[in-house]
């Protein structure tokens, strides 16, 4: 493994071995030339080029900065899971929100007691039997942590990957913050290409390990344990039911579809579906207009949006926003109700059952 120029995108130096330009060459030249992140092949078995290419991963990380490996599910985006802006860029990377927080990833088992509370056997059992591999677990975020990943409701989401270089990486720069290297509504990465070219310069370094599988893997199978010491499926993955099943007997299975969740193409690192995907009927909402299908596509969209002008914009009206008083809905949540502080309140219940499925791994 060493770092090296990719041959069509990164036409600048080596990341880490190039003393830096010649003092006498057209440094004009190096500056286009920059792609505006490093790949480092780790395609090879050479300890030292991991090693360095490790220290540059942790060093990125450190700096509050995304980083990009491949893991034995799909490739992952990552930051550190302690620094609350890190999390963000990640977030952001994929144009999404932080109603859909990223899981963490470890390099080891043993730090489950450093990021999780409460933790049932049931549990421990599970992830010895299962771990490293497709197996994600939600269990009570140890409360004294300074993590905010989004909105989990004091809930995290924890995998250890099948997959050795992904593990050295995480030994190096401790938990961070992964999801599937895409954005969000795209394919999956299954290779550092596919990475890159929708991601480009919101990553600062690229560990390319190769293919992930022909057609990528399936998706971690998500168990839920904030609600049941015994377990609850969230969603299908690489791990069947009945493989389960075999440590926990008593293993309750919460999903209608049968279908194992295939390579996902918005999170396939192993991130559960939405409380609505595990609660609700199924329904899904109507797609108007034309449908986005590359990365350029979803920014051109968001950068072509025009802001209103002074002409055109006005405050939206109550009718126009459907919102109804509560005297004339009495299903509409109270939006317009003062606390004896004169302060707005609300009666939206802020707690659903298996908030925590909104993470993802």
């Amino acid at each position: 493994m060493s770092a090296v120029p990719d041959p069509v995108r990164d036409q600048g130096p080596d990341p880490v071995t190039d003393e830096g330009p010649d003092p006498e060459s057209d440094q004009g030249s190096d500056q286009e030339n920059d792609p505006g992140y490093r790949r480092w092949d780790c395609t090879g078995d050479d300890p030292e080029a991991l090693a360095r290419a490790a220290d540059d991963a942790r060093a990125a990380v450190e700096n509050g900065e995304c980083i990009v490996l491949p893991t034995d599910t799909v490739y992952g985006i990552g930051a550190d899971a302690f620094n609350a802006e890190a999390v963000q860029r990640l977030l952001d990377a994929k144009v999404r929100g932080r109603d859909m927080p990223p899981p963490v990833l470890i390099g080891e088992t043993s730090l489950i007691r450093a990021l999780a509370v409460d933790i049932p056997d049931e549990a421990r059992q599970l992830v010895a039997r299962h771990w490293p591999g497709p197996l994600t677990i939600i269990l009570k975020r140890q409360p004294s942590l300074k993590m905010d990943l989004g909105e989990t409701e004091g809930t995290v989401a924890l995998r250890v990957p099948d997959h050795e270089l992904a593990r050295d990486i995480l030994r190096a720069t401790g938990p961070m913050a992964v999801s599937s290297a895409n954005i969000s509504g795209l394919p999956a990465a299954l290779t550092c290409d596919e990475a890159i070219d929708q991601l480009g310069v919101s990553v600062s370094v690229y560990l390319d390990g190769g293919r992930v599988g022909d057609d990528g893997q399936p998706a971690s199978t998500i168990v839920d344990f904030t609600q049941a010491d015994h377990g609850q499926i969230l969603r299908h993955g690489a791990l069947s039911l009945e493989q389960l099943a075999e440590t926990l007997p008593d293993i309750e299975d919460l999903v209608e579809d049968e279908v194992v969740a295939e390579p996902p193409s918005d999170d396939g690192v192993a991130e559960p579906p939405s409380a609505d995907d595990v609660d609700g009927d199924g329904a899904e909402a109507e797609i108007v207009g034309d449908v986005p299908e590359t990365a350029e596509d979803i920014r051109a969209e968001i950068e072509n949006i025009a802001a209103p002008t002074n002409d055109d914009w006005h405050e939206p009206t109550t009718d126009e926003l459907r919102i109804t008083h509560p005297d004339h809905d009495i299903d509409q949540p109270d939006l317009f109700a003062t606390s004896e502080e004169g302060e707005p309140t609300s009666d939206r219940d802020a707690t659903t059952e298996h908030d925590a499925s909104a993470q993802r791994t």
